[in-house]
């Protein structure tokens, strides 16, 4: 019973490896709960084990040791596969569990290389002030991975929008969101290509419902900053260590026909499809998160737009600032965005003149957002309940080239106000309410109202 018990924790143990390594990718929460969890079965075992308050990483220390100790004791030969947190860095080494979508990789506890399979899903219910109410299985993504060898990993990302998919009907889409090779040279220095996320801002990269509060992503991070941003693409990545990491790409453009006052740049990008590289564009982040808790970065892009509708070929820049804290049971994210579009007074015209609209394209575009969340449990229980609230402030004509004027029903805000509950780390139940604003009297946006279930495995 022992020995069966201890290489059942042998393996919780290896998750946990694997989750520090992910942790990127969850919030700070949810990792120290799931080792909270594990302590807790280490206590079954054997019940002289205490665990203390001391960092993450030496609280894995101390539970990766009295494991060895049991096992030990047992003779069991499990001990062998253990790993020590003091001699080795944090690698994925367990059997296959849940990875991140920004791409690791695990191993067999014997060293082979697993197959990585993962996935997440987000059913929405929204009902605007005066509307009916609205159900939507918004996405279902499946994330398929392979390693052909120690340094050469692929990964990728397949996505189902809105349940359905028929020919002309505007009711889903099938999209890639990734398929791209990393090839590893060194911690600092490894190479991707193929389809890749643009490493702009929090959410782009780290998308699955259960990292972020809210039913919806952030609109600032869906119009300053485009959500799944997309596009063909290769750079280099790294961990420079001390705490900095950074990720850097030259990629394909955006496509200029598709900006517009309402939503701003979201809907330039081409997702990988007949991509112009006529002028290629370039992004890259910085990262810095040597801090236990604190996590803040700078992201930037830059490129020549261009498509095959529109001859005029704007600069689009981009900035952004973001940061996120815990304290004890608190949460705290925040972010930055301004984007500048050379050339939108030629683009307006130039639209105009091809379809009898003028899109209002603004020459800059700025947003902000911060979310304070307490968490309601304790850090030691199994579930999680979140309280948050989230203040956006976005305007789409921040400036205008001369000669147009900006409009006040698209200089807004929105400020949210919601729970979310995890039954378990990787599933999140959430409600929020939302309330609308916008600088003009003539059209008020609705306030809404909206319940999502998202999960990730």
């Amino acid at each position: 019973m022992v020995n069966t018990l201890a290489k059942a924790l042998v393996k919780a143990i290896g998750s946990a490896v694997v989750f520090a390594s992910l942790s990127h990718a969850q919030t700070e929460a949810d990792r120290d709960r799931r080792l909270a969890e594990l302590e807790r079965k280490v206590r079954i075992l054997d019940p002289s084990f205490k665990a203390d308050e001391a960092a993450f990483d030496d609280r894995l220390a101390a539970l990766e040791k009295r494991i060895d100790e049991v096992l030990a004791r047992s003779g069991s030969p499990a001990a062998s596969t253990t790993v020590s947190a003091s001699a080795q860095p944090l690698l994925p080494k367990a059997p296959l569990e849940a990875i991140s979508v920004t791409g690791d990789y695990q191993q067999s506890l014997e060293g082979e290389t697993r197959l990585p399979v993962s996935g997440y899903m987000d059913a929405h219910f929204n009902k605007a002030e005066g509307e009916p109410g609205r159900g939507d299985f918004h996405r279902f993504v499946l994330l398929f991975g392979h390693s052909f060898s120690d340094r050469i990993k692929f990964w990728s990302e397949l996505e189902l929008e809105h349940a359905l998919v028929e020919g002309g009907e505007e009711k889903g889409e099938v999209a890639l969101e990734q398929a791209y090779l990393d090839f590893l040279v060194k911690p600092w220095l490894n190479f991707r290509a193929g389809l890749v996320l643009s490493p702009m801002g929090i959410v782009n990269e780290r998308h699955e419902p259960p990292s972020f509060n809210g039913v919806e992503r952030p609109v600032v991070e869906t119009i300053i900053i485009p959500s799944t941003w997309r596009e063909m693409g290769a750079g280099i990545t790294g961990d420079l260590g001390r705490g900095f990491r950074y990720r850097t790409f030259l990629m394909s453009a955006l496509d200029p026909s598709g900006f517009d006052a309402e939503f701003g740049i979201q809907n330039g990008r081409t997702g990988g499809f007949e991509s112009s590289f006529r002028n290629p564009a370039y992004a890259g982040r910085l990262e810095y998160a040597g801090v236990r808790r604190l996590t803040v970065g700078i992201s930037g892009y830059t490129g020549v737009s261009s498509g095959d509708i529109v001859a005029v070929t704007p600069r689009t820049s981009i900035v952004s600032f973001d940061g996120r804290y815990s304290f004890k049971r608190i949460d705290l994210r925040g972010l930055f965005a301004n984007t500048w579009i050379s050339k939108s007074g030629e683009l307006n015209l130039a639209m105009e003149r091809l379809t009898g609209l003028n899109p209002n394209v603004g020459s800059q575009m700025r947003g902000y957002y911060a979310e304070p969340a307490v968490h309601v449990f304790p850090r030691r229980w199994r579930n999680d309940l979140i309280l948050f609230t989230r203040y956006e402030k976005y305007n789409t004509q921040q400036q205008m080239a001369p000669g147009f004027v900006p409009l006040p029903e698209f200089n807004r805000s929105s400020l949210f106000a919601g729970v979310t509950f995890k039954p378990n780390a990787d599933v999140a139940l959430k409600f929020d309410y939302v309330f609308n604003r916008n600088a003009g009297s003539a059209i008020r946006p609705l306030n809404g109202l909206n319940l999502g279930l998202g999960w990730w495995f």
